[in-house]
């Protein structure tokens, strides 16, 4: 019976993804002891640290179906950690007590953290392959509408046209430094621990770096300097990420909220018979997916801070902060991907009205183009002077509700410069977005190259 939202029958998989919770379930956590401790029984038995048959009987019973997940849950109630609950059913499985050489030299901790980091490894590739596949929409979108004009809004309020290429390249950009920062983490995350009591491998007498050497060769990860048990900083790195990824995905979200209200109708979200709609409204079209991103990154970044508070550990071994890392990151992983999922979802099926988009550029009669002709008139009067005097007119067309380009072409210290077809040039949408298309030209040359 799921009590969370992440294990929810009914909202678990529009708040996560099966395939994450997959990865932070107990079954698999407990794989990977199982994983590690076999690769341990692996190495020592190669370098003589164990017999050779003990290593044979161990590797035989590191099997997750052999483990009683009801004993070993009345094991860890009665210990505190999963592990020693894990070695002490293996050890039973091995015939003539060949078991007692399982875990040789590690400590909980060892285990532990380095389940976690391949737990991480796991959730990074589906985190991964999300990504590619969000940055995929937002290019097939900045290409399709480069050029097609849209209002920026500054403190929501309509600035300057820009292009819909231009803000969704804008997002682009910011997706692939998160590819850039995944790709330049994993080396330092991925890095497995096996230290001892302490740190100090003082446990096993003779070959004990080569064990540590051996084993992270074994599991695919990179062999740690030094112990790390109680120096966190690579995995609130992770939960850093996670949070960095949830912002930008909570911007794509408020962005297509603002964008679906009935007063802009500029996008959708995907239409489905029956999404969004309201219980006694049934006009409505609310942004499902946009809310749930919104509501899950939002505890995301509260996790990400959680992991940074696990940072302030006590001497070699912590007292409390270690645990705070339990909680926090199997769920900002699990929300994470059902955000992606919901953000992946929203941008392949975007719904998108250029027409609106333009009838909300000529919403204010012109006047989102003062800046242009503050621009156009700067060399005939003055930048500044143009500026105050443009403020002006445009206090007047709101006032007469009248179009900008009327009042300029009436007055005489502007038409005696620039005639009405000119002032109209200025006053043109299109003939105001700037550098937006060599912009967003930038931004999917970039994409492009990161898919080599």
């Amino acid at each position: 019976m799921g009590a969370s939202i992440i294990d929810s029958s009914i909202f678990g998989n529009i708040f996560s993804t099966d395939a994450m919770r997959a990865v932070w379930s107990d079954r698999n956590r407990t794989e990977k002891y199982l994983d590690i401790e076999r690769a341990l029984a692996v190495v020592q038995g190669r370098l003589g640290i164990i017999p050779q048959e003990a290593a044979d009987e161990i590797v035989r019973n590191c099997d997750i179906d052999k483990i009683d997940m009801d004993k070993l849950r009345a094991q860890t109630e009665r210990i505190g950690y999963p592990v020693l609950g894990v070695v002490s059913q293996l050890n039973a499985l091995c015939r003539d007590k060949l078991g007692e050489y399982c875990h040789w030299g590690a400590t909980t901790q060892d285990i532990t953290d380095t389940a976690t980091v391949m737990q991480i490894r796991e959730g990074l590739e589906i985190i991964d392959v999300e990504l590619a596949a969000i940055s995929a929409a937002l290019v097939e979108l900045s290409r399709r509408y480069r050029d097609t004009p849209v209002i920026g809004r500054s403190n929501l309020q309509q600035a300057i046209p820009v292009t819909f290429g231009f803000k969704t390249a804008s997002i682009l950009a910011g997706i692939e430094r998160h590819r850039e920062r995944l790709a330049q983490l994993r080396p330092r995350v991925l890095m497995g621990e096996f230290g001892g009591a302490c740190g100090t491998l003082a446990s096993i007498e003779k070959g004990a770096m080569e064990t540590q050497a051996g084993l992270m060769a074994e599991l695919g990860l990179a062999q740690p300097d030094i112990a790390w048990h109680t120096v966190r900083d690579t995995i609130a790195e992770v939960g850093a990420f996670l949070g960095l990824v949830g912002g930008s995905l909570g911007k794509i979200a408020m962005d297509v909220k603002l964008m679906m209200q009935h007063e802009v109708a500029e996008v959708y979200e995907p239409f489905a018979p029956g999404r969004g709609s309201s219980s006694t409204m049934p006009q409505k079209r609310n942004p499902i997916s946009s809310c749930y991103i919104h509501a899950a990154v939002s505890v995301v970044r509260q996790h990400a801070a959680a992991l940074m508070d696990a940072m302030i550990a006590d001497h070699e071994r912590s007292t409390g902060p270690w645990e705070i890392e339990w909680i926090a990151l199997p769920e900002a992983f699990c929300l994470l991907a059902g955000a992606l999922k919901q953000t992946r979802f929203v941008l392949e099926g975007l719904e998108v009205d250029a027409g609106n988009m333009r009838r909300n550029i000529d919403l204010t009669k012109g006047l989102v183009m003062s800046e242009a002709v503050m621009m156009g008139l700067g060399p005939y009067i003055g930048r500044e002077y143009a500026h105050d005097l443009v403020y002006d007119l445009c206090r007047e067309a709101i006032d007469t509700n009248r179009p900008l380009l009327d009042i300029l072409a009436e007055h005489p210290e502007i038409n005696v410069h620039l005639d009405r077809a000119a002032l109209a040039r200025l006053c043109d949408p299109a003939n105001y977005l700037g550098q937006a298309g060599v912009m967003v030209d930038k931004v999917l040359e970039r994409a492009a190259g990161g898919r080599r």
